[in-house]
C-alpha cells in the first residue's frame, strides 16, 4: 500500500538551481521532476520529455558531469550540483566538439532523442578521452532512437573522440 501525502508534502519551497553556469531560483513542490523545473519553471527548450520513466534519455541532463535523467530526479535532490543542459554546450557561439561531431556526421533527422545520446557522450569522453566501441556501446546503452540513426551516432561519438 503506498502511503498518502499529506497537504503539508505538497508544499512548495524555494529551490536553488545551477543551471548552465547560472544561477535560478524557484518554488517548487520538492518531488517535481528537474525536466519540469528546466522546461516549465526556466524555459528551456531542451530536454525533452521522452518517456517519463528514465527509458529512453531524451531528458538527459548532466549533473556535475554525470548524465542524469531529468524526468525522474526530484528537483531538490540536487543540492549544489551543476546542471548542464544541451544549450550550455555551446559557449561564445561554438558548440561544443561532440555537438559539432554530431553536425558535422548529420546524424539528427528529428532530434528528439539527440539530448540523451550528446549529454551522455560528453560524459564518456570527460572520463574515456580515447573510447572502444565497446566502451561507447556500454555507455550509451539503453538510450533510444527511433529514427535508427545508430551507426551515425557511433561515427560522431568517434569524430568527437579524435576532436
Amino acid at each position: 500500500m503506498i502511503p498518502k501525502k499529506s497537504k503539508e508534502d505538497n508544499v512548495a519551497k524555494r529551490i536553488e538551481l545551477n543551471v548552465d553556469g547560472k544561477a535560478h531560483s524557484i518554488d517548487a513542490d520538492p518531488d517535481m521532476p528537474l525536466l519540469y523545473a528546466l522546461r516549465d519553471d526556466l524555459g528551456l527548450k531542451n530536454p525533452k520529455f521522452g518517456c517519463g520513466l528514465a527509458q529512453c534519455g531524451a531528458c538527459t541532463v548532466l549533473v556535475d558531469g554525470q548524465p542524469v535523467r531529468s524526468c525522474v530526479t526530484p528537483v531538490d535532490s540536487l543540492g549544489a550540483g551543476k546542471i548542464t543542459t544541451m544549450g550550455g554546450l555551446v559557449k561564445d557561439g561554438q558548440p561544443h566538439k561532440v555537438l559539432a561531431a554530431f553536425i558535422e556526421e548529420q546524424v539528427p533527422q528529428c532530434g528528439y532523442c539527440m539530448n540523451g545520446w550528446v549529454m551522455t557522450t560528453v560524459s564518456l569522453l570527460e572520463t574515456t578521452p580515447k573510447p572502444t566501441d565497446a566502451q561507447i556501446e556500454e555507455a550509451l546503452t539503453g538510450l533510444k532512437c527511433r529514427c535508427a540513426t545508430h551507426v551515425s551516432i557511433m561515427r560522431a561519438v568517434k569524430r568527437a573522440a579524435m576532436a
